[in-house]
């Protein structure tokens, strides 16, 4: 539907035209200070070069596919009348640009001399040409000046007056001009087209000593996002692999249940690549969630691997074959039970309200299917490899409580 509607509206000459939704209008806004995905400020001094400079950014942005929306922040040429002094021939009369500037104001803005007061209201009592004298810049060219010598000339002896055109407004930011190239994105990720625009703007934009370019949007709010949650996944994993330590009593054992972490991420990686290779936020927490699910099903393995050796007597080996063949079931119900609950969110692309529930539910339900599959056959032959030295541990350590006598 968007597509159609760029389509529709491209067609109409001179007009620039940016497509979204209310909210998300409202949060670009509120990022960046406009109503885009992506916002690239030029900062500079000089508005010609600013204007000029943005059109070479918009240009080496057009190049990059998924853009779209593109346009330079509009503005407006003002028709103004622009009196310039001409300091040699002021300085022959002997006057000065405050003197010019002076009467200017004069004589076109008004200056208050006095006030009237009447019923108790007070005026204004203003002086200023009449607009007979205003309307034309002939007539103001003739227009006398008082100079320091006690002579009049007219303004256009000293001035330039011309009719010019000047920007509607100027924009400022941290006490600087500025000005926006703005842009959305479709059909592609967000982090891997800004990446691209860098590289172009590096590449085919030269940009004046005192000019800089600053990137802005959803992207930033997107990265911050990442590093945050990278920092929480490291912590997460940290407090999974404590917590399973203090249940099992070995490190040994408790790398062997985190081992179930990479056999989840094949199933998440291949489902993110399925579904377009779009790494979201939502997908960053279907993986976080995904590692608690996957090392519930190895710590249900290596626990009643325990109770069977421990509890029952069965051997080291038959301890695993048995205790795998009883938590089958077990295993496949839970993540049978997870993973049918999260098919009608992970077939809900593009439906409304579904946009970060449907990413977070594709990446989870494929990180069950490979970790359920390969944590009943990679887990039990990594204990059986690894676990007879955690055993043969356990046997020479002294029950707790115990004490040694040693004696002659």
């Amino acid at each position: 539907m968007l597509e159609e509607i760029r389509q529709n509206l491209g067609r109409l000459p001179g007009v620039d035209i940016e497509i979204g939704q209310p909210i998300s209008h409202r949060i670009d806004h509120l990022l960046s200070g406009t109503r885009a995905q992506i916002a690239i400020k030029l900062f500079g001094a000089d508005l010609g070069v600013l204007r000029t400079k943005a059109g070479e950014i918009r240009d080496a942005m057009a190049k990059v596919p998924g853009i779209v929306d593109l346009l330079v922040e509009p503005q407006v040429g003002v028709p103004q009348v622009q009196i310039n002094l001409e300091r040699r021939a002021a300085a022959a009369v002997g006057l000065r640009a405050e003197d010019l500037a002076e009467t200017v104001e004069t004589a076109f803005s008004g200056h208050v001399v006095s006030q009237v007061l009447q019923e108790q209201r007070s005026y204004d009592i203003v002086v200023r040409l009449d607009d007979a004298a205003r309307e034309s810049v002939e007539t103001i060219r003739r227009t006398l000046i008082d100079t320091p010598s006690g002579a009049r000339v007219p303004i256009g002896q000293v001035a330039e007056v011309r009719v010019d055109a000047g920007p509607n407004t100027i924009n400022r930011e941290n006490v600087q001009r500025r000005i926006i190239v703005q842009a959305n994105v479709a059909g592609r990720d967000l982090g891997s087209v800004i990446a691209e625009v860098r590289q172009a703007i590096a590449t085919r934009v030269a940009l004046p000593q005192g000019y800089f370019v600053q990137y802005g949007g959803q992207f930033e709010s997107q990265e911050r996002a990442q590093r945050q949650i990278a920092t929480l996944s490291g912590a997460a994993i940290g407090g999974i692999f404590l917590l399973l330590y203090l249940a099992l009593r070995s490190a040994r054992l408790a790398a062997l249940v985190m081992a179930n972490l990479p056999l989840a991420l094949i199933g998440g990686v291949v489902m993110v690549f399925v579904g377009g290779g779009t790494l979201s936020i939502a997908s960053l927490i279907g993986f976080i969630t995904l590692f608690g699910i996957a090392t519930r099903n190895g710590l249900m393995l290596i626990t009643h691997y325990s109770h069977l050796m421990e509890e029952e007597g069965v051997g080291f080996r038959d301890a695993i074959v048995q205790g795998s063949m009883e938590r089958l079931s077990p295993i496949l119900m839970t993540a049978l039970v997870t993973g049918i609950g999260l098919v009608p969110l992970a077939l809900g692309a593009g439906e409304p309200g579904k946009e970060i529930q449907q990413p977070m539910a594709v990446v989870i339900l494929g990180g069950i299917v490979t970790s359920t599959a390969l944590n009943m056959v990679v887990l039990p032959a990594l204990y059986l490899r690894y676990g007879h030295a955690v055993r043969r541990r356990e046997r020479e350590e002294p029950p707790l409580g115990a004490t040694a006598v040693a004696g002659d």
